[in-house]
């Protein structure tokens, strides 16, 4: 069965401005904040300046098949310059902002880029850097007008002596199954790949992925993740396509306040963010004291029991109550108009799930990957959930276990393959099944669960297989831990590399051990009553695991593991490689000992 709605269908990306026009050429498809004030661009508006810059394009020089790169945080920019590039027949070469010199460079020689767009003047100084080693790189340009920066709107005003005729031509040039962009995955070992994406694909996984979401038209999105990523990017498109107005946040920074102003019903999030979230609510309610305490935690442990199906009355009843006099506010936090919150990228802890589904705030976990275009499974508000698994295969798309249990997929929304990479692509598509690379496994026949990451699994030194990422989902299901990374391959046992959740640990001390409040940080965490806590939180976690999974010995690194440092990809997956040579001395010390 075809469960897409009928609305009339694109063919190309950039014509999904074009519908929404047809429909509500006065509704507000953007709004951004500006001098405090929430600025509205309605799709007529966005359709003309997507042309004018295309126009600035064309007069720029740059041709069909070539490679734009845009490197910028969301906003309204990058979302004009993304048709604007497409619809003249280039091709979009969409870079995360804050990722090295090392990786721009390789991307930029990689990809042949000629011109560049980035957002501030800061990134324009850091390309500026490289430009000697990388020959064909001839222009940059910034959206932030500062002065010796060339800014964009230099080649826009020079679009006014191209004319509609020579832009619609261009236009109609381009097929389903031209490239339209090309995504560099930021692979946690290697250089890395350039997934090259077609209208189709990304369409495909747009119109897959619409019929599971719980908005309807004139509803609010809030959008903060990098938009240069293809989970962040295909949501933005299933919100055009849908007719919300999307809305953006002004930072990370300034997210409490734009969730209160915009009151969004529908966004997306890595569980990153979902548990800073959780951990702002948690640091609130250890600061009170006496029947609100106890009420805020008896709450707690009501949302963790949480479960959707077979609640008795009993439950529920008490559910109200902590919805209440608790979780009520948890929602408000969000704006209170929340309808779900899309989560991917990485696991989501179990129990923030339950916490976050009691509190009345859905949560709809799934799963994909640029090469898939992205999604291809969700927890589904009309078809099914199942909390602990990533949800039923997207419509349209096919996914099916090879015998060692990798995760294989099929549809039109995969990608084309690798750019300039024949035997990488070779590698990753066979007979149409795209190999994803993760292992996992069916629950009650029809949900996906992922296990790990197919080249992550190791053997210990006694020939047992260790998934490290069921262990570390465990683990960071510790409110005093943060980060957790396993290892020991070829070893005698498996260990663990612990950051500790310094604010809760300093909460539980000021009762247990009064003294080491007065301590250093770095002398606090070093502290043999510490050591002695996170020995007990590891004893309890293990009782999950079988004994050759049990983590026999960790060592505390103190400082969180981040983009800015290396240690994480820009989708915050952890460079093991990178985090193994850097403790490489500590590593030792476990294994010694």
């Amino acid at each position: 069965m075809n469960w897409i709605s009928n609305m009339p269908t694109a063919t190309r990306l950039f014509d999904l401005a074009s519908l929404q026009y047809a429909i509500a050429p006065d509704f507000p498809m953007f709004s951004f904040k500006k001098d405090n004030e929430w600025i509205k661009v309605s799709n007529t508006e966005f359709i003309e300046r997507v042309n004018k810059t295309s126009k600035g394009l064309i007069a720029l020089g740059v041709q069909p098949g070539e490679k734009v790169a845009l490197i910028s945080e969301n906003r309204i920019e990058w979302n004009i310059l993304d048709f604007a590039i497409q619809q003249i027949g280039a091709v979009v070469v969409a870079i995360y902002p804050n990722i090295s010199t090392l990786d721009y460079t390789y991307i930029f020689n990689h990809a042949e880029i000629r011109k560049c767009i980035v957002s501030s003047k800061t990134l324009y100084t850091k390309i500026l850097t490289i430009q000697d080693d990388c020959p064909q790189l001839n222009a940059i340009y910034s959206l932030d007008k500062e002065d010796g920066l060339n800014h964009w709107y230099d080649f826009v005003s020079k679009g006014e002596i191209i004319t509609d005729e020579t832009l619609n031509q261009l236009r109609d040039d381009i097929k389903t199954n031209t490239l339209a962009s090309i995504i560099y995955t930021s692979g946690t070992t290697g250089n890395p790949k350039g997934v090259m994406l077609s209208h189709k694909n990304l369409l495909a996984d747009t119109l897959s992925s619409e019929y599971s979401f719980p908005v309807e038209r004139g509803d609010r999105a809030l959008s903060f993740l990098p938009v240069c990523h293809a989970y962040e990017r295909v949501f933005q498109y299933v919100y055009m396509y849908k007719g919300l107005t999307i809305f953006f946040a002004q930072s990370m920074d300034t997210i409490g306040e734009d969730f209160k102003s915009v009151k969004p019903h529908i966004f997306s999030a890595v569980p990153r963010v979902l548990e800073k979230v959780y951990e702002k609510i948690m640091a609130t309610g250890e600061q009170l004291t006496g029947v609100k305490r106890k009420l805020f935690f008896w709450s707690l442990s009501v949302g963790e029991q949480y479960k959707l199906e077979g609640r008795t009355w009993w439950y529920d009843f008490q559910l109200n109550i902590a919805r209440k006099l608790v979780f009520s506010k948890w929602r408000e936090a969000l704006g209170g108009d929340i309808k779900g919150i899309a989560s991917g990228s990485a696991a989501l802890q179990e129990r923030l799930i339950r916490l976050y589904m009691a509190s009345g705030i859905p949560i709809y976990e799934g799963y994909g990957l640029t090469e898939a275009g992205p999604c291809i499974a969700v927890n589904c508000y009309k078809r099914g959930m199942k909390i602990g698994t990533v949800g039923l295969p997207l419509i349209n798309i096919e996914i099916k276990l090879a015998d060692d249990g990798e995760i294989l997929t099929k549809g039109e929304n995969n990608m084309i393959g690798y750019y300039k990479n024949p035997e990488a692509t070779a590698e990753a598509i066979k007979d149409g099944w795209l190999y994803t690379g993760d292992i996992g496994e069916w629950v009650d026949g029809k949900f996906l669960k992922i296990i790990d990451r197919k080249k992550e699994m190791f053997k210990t030194s006694g020939g047992k297989y260790i998934v490290p990422q069921q262990i570390e989902s465990k683990l960071v299901e510790s409110s005093f831990i943060e980060q957790a990374m396993v290892l020991g391959e070829g070893r005698k046992f498996p260990a663990a590399l612990i950051v500790p959740n310094y604010n809760n640990l300093l909460e539980w001390s000021r009762s247990a051990f009064p003294a080491l409040a007065n301590l250093s940080r770095l002398d606090f965490l070093n502290s043999p009553e510490l050591k002695q806590k996170m020995e007990s939180e590891l004893n309890r976690i293990n009782q999950n695991f079988g004994s050759w999974e049990q983590i026999k010995k960790f060592t505390i690194v103190p400082d969180e593991m981040t983009v800015e440092t290396g240690e994480l990809t820009p989708t915050l997956k952890m460079k093991r490689k990178v985090i193994l040579q850097r403790y490489e001395q500590e590593i030792e010390e476990i294994y010694q000992n």
